[in-house]
């Protein structure tokens, strides 16, 4: 056994693309060894910007001898058959092997590999692993770039190190030999190395001031970078991507501490901060209070002899950037927002659906009616238009055209800057809020209304229009809309229906799109939910309320939050499991109202349960009886008439706890009931009426939460 190493260098690799490149090396790797029949031991890739190295321990010498069998045709089979069992096995007839195989002479290939040398295996490997690396770009080079056949590579492919053991693996790929030699560090050592081995290649190339793994320089990075801000009193603005891409650009990492003129500081912290990492890759500092300091930290890829001369530079470069930055600020400021928000009309939303300005005003008219008429969040209604109406505004200002990212959190710059009410400028910056899962949930009221109906407006729109997320496509972000919507209302305690919501921002009742609306949302719910231990299939039995799709999210969560609580317990699983055995001996027996019940026979029997015209007999079905109940049969009828008048009101109060709580008290009888009582009586009166106590006891269920539809 021994060691392998293969270095693949080139020029400058994108920082972003190494972590991508490491596992396509190793994975093309392995498939080429597997299909070799060789095996080996770990596997270590690592990356600089001009090297992929890759070493794997425990490497054979040789593959195995391998013996290959193919089942033919059999004797006395057309030559056509018997040839082209031939071809497609690789032997001739006269190799062919006759063996008895139930009583019939039936032809086998037999084919005998005889073992390779692992050198020779990776010579063929390493040309094939070359040519088939999915880089996400790359490019042809040099005068073979003619031809669609030359290499591509992500630059120019200049060195390949192949060395088994201490033995070179002679291969050539694009016109590059394979050797020993490698090259070091691009300034601090101009000859080549010669690599002895994978034993040898970390420490030799250290010794030239290339880090080769990734890891290594990221902590360096790490460490250093932290280290420079502390001995000048100051608190590194830690940045796992700035770290990750500094490694990325880095061979030798020298984080440096700078200093830029204080004056840019009336410039938002977040631009500082966006520009120094966007266009030039540099950390930022806090003082010991928090605050933004006139600081940063370079990486260069260099020992210097005078690091100052490299602070300099970068602090020039980075005062260019910053000062387009603070001219940005103060020009956006000569104009109000809303005189910026005229500019909306110039800007299509969506070709069916007007302009950025058209969705503001829809916008700014449903956040009104959120706080004045829903009370979804309670606060002041013209403070909740106002900021509607400016809260896409600094889409069209210098700064968020430079920087996307800052768009929402600019405008609250601005309406603060103007001396606009701070719930408004707040409202701006956070209506975006939630991003995402992890994302801070606004809770000012203000705030809560603009980020509710700026959700509502885009799922209300496109759902109108018929644009629905489909699979993984979802060219409009409508499930991430549709999660900021749940979580708006689940951390701010809303109790909002989509109906009501609807017949606000159509002018007019459309049931249709409400129900559609809630399906879609009810659905990210069930997917929200699962990571908290809330299972899909107790919010599909929780989806109804009043014979149709509920339009509030709120309730269908707590009530959902309840029967899991509910079903943990023992009471719970014994009364689901004695609901579908009722249910089932309903569907079975063809009883009346059996008509909901599915082909899983778990569904509810009774679908006109609610009616009030038939509750006066499903009432009497219970309670009268030509014959004498057995104990267990009147103890499940005396319970019933406690527990559904319990439930019910429970149920009316939105206390699904209570409504749960009230079913528990049917476990022990529904219990008893089956195991004391034939429901099959050869009497019909007695078959009939208890069978319409089992329809009271499935009825009486169903009300609290669809149990048809709970698995298990």
């Amino acid at each position: 056994m021994t060691d392998f190493l293969l270095e693949l260098r080139c020029e400058e690799i994108p920082a972003r693309m190494q972590a991508g490149a490491r596992a396509d090396l190793e994975r093309l790797f392995r498939e080429q060894m597997s299909a070799a029949g060789v095996d080996h031991g770990a596997i270590t890739v690592w990356s600089t910007p001009r090297r992929l190295a890759l070493v794997v321990a425990d490497m054979p010498e040789r593959t195995e001898a391998v013996s290959e069998e193919a089942k033919g045709p059999p004797e006395g089979a057309p030559d056509q058959a018997i040839d082209g069992f031939c071809k497609k096995n690789g032997v001739t007839r006269d190799q062919l092997e006759v063996r008895d195989v139930k009583g019939r002479a039936t032809y086998f290939a037999v084919k005998n590999i005889p073992g390779r040398d692992v050198k020779d295996v990776l010579a063929d490997a390493i040309p094939a692993i070359v040519r088939a690396f999915p880089w996400p770009k790359s490019m042809r080079w040099g005068a073979a770039s003619i031809s669609t056949e030359s290499l591509r590579w992500v630059r120019p492919l200049s060195g390949i190190v192949a060395i088994l053991g201490e033995q070179l693996v002679e291969c050539e790929v694009g016109g590059v030999v394979s050797g020993y030699a490698t090259l070091g560090h691009r300034f601090h050592h101009s000859g080549e190395i010669t690599i002895g081995g994978a034993d040898d290649y970390v420490e030799k190339l250290r010794a030239c001031h290339v880090v080769v793994d990734h890891a290594e320089r990221q902590d360096l990075v790490r460490s250093q970078a932290k280290d420079a801000a502390s001995a000048a009193g100051l608190v590194l603005v830690e940045d796992e991507g700035l770290v990750i891409e500094n490694a990325g650009l880095t061979e030798w990492p020298a984080p440096l501490l700078g200093r830029f003129d204080e004056s840019f500081l009336d410039v938002p912290p977040e631009v500082i901060q966006l520009t120094a990492r966007t266009n030039q890759k540099y950390f930022v500092c806090n003082d010991a209070d928090g605050n933004l300091a006139n600081a940063f930290v370079c990486t260069a890829n260099i020992a210097a002899d005078d690091p100052a001369v490299i602070v300099d530079g970068n602090r020039k470069v980075l005062a260019a950037r910053l000062s387009d930055a603070r001219f940005f600020w103060e020009v956006d400021q000569k104009t109000a927002l809303a005189e910026h928000a005229k500019k909306l009309e110039r800007i299509t939303f969506h070709e069916k659906l007007g302009t950025v300005a058209d969705k503001v005003r829809r916008v700014a008219k449903l956040a009104d009616w959120l706080v004045f008429d829903a009370k979804a969040p309670n606060g002041d209604h013209k403070l909740a238009r106002r900021a509607a109406e400016l809260c896409k505004a600094d889409l069209v200002t210098e700064m968020v055209g430079e920087f996307p990212e800052l768009q929402g959190l600019m405008g609250g710059y601005y309406a603060r800057a103007e001396g606009l009410p701070d719930e408004v400028a707040d409202a701006i910056r956070d209506h975006y809020k939630p991003a995402g899962l992890n994302d801070e949930v606004p809770t000012a009221p203000t705030t809560v209304a603009v980020a509710l109906a700026d959700r509502l407006d885009n799922l209300l729109s496109f759902f109108k229009i018929g644009i629905l997320p489909t699979g993984s496509k979802d060219p409009f972000a409508l499930r991430r809309a549709a999660l900021g919507y749940l979580r708006l209302v689940q951390e701010n305690g809303l109790e909002l229906s989509l109906d009501t919501v609807v017949h606000a921002w159509e002018g007019r009742p459309h049931a249709a799109l409400a129900e559609k609306i809630s399906e879609f949302l009810l659905d990210r719910l069930s997917v929200q939910l699962k990571d908290q231990g809330v299972r899909h299939d107790y919010i599909a039995a929780s989806r109804e309320w009043k014979g149709r799709t509920d339009f509030r999210v709120d309730r269908v969560e707590a009530r959902a939050r309840s029967l899991a609580a509910f079903l943990t317990g023992e009471d719970g699983a014994n009364l689901l499991a004695g609901y579908k055995r009722a249910a089932n001996i309903l569907k079975k027996e063809g009883y009346e109202g059996t008509d909901r019940i599915a082909s899983t026979g778990e569904e509810d029997p009774l679908e006109n349960v609610d009616d009030p015209a038939m509750r006066e007999i499903y009432a009497q079905r219970g309670k009268s009886a030509s014959y004498d109940r057995e104990p267990s049969e009147q103890a499940l009828v005396d319970a019933l008439d406690r527990a559904e008048p319990a439930a019910n009101a429970a149920i009316a109060a939105e206390d699904f706890g209570a409504a749960m709580a009230a079913l528990a008290t049917l476990r022990a009888p529904i219990d008893a009931f089956f195991d004391d009582v034939t429901v099959n009586d050869p009497d019909p009166a007695k078959r009939s009426a208890r069978l319409a106590l089992l329809a009271q006891f499935v009825a009486a269920v169903h009300k609290v939460a669809d149990f048809s539809r709970i698995e298990g």
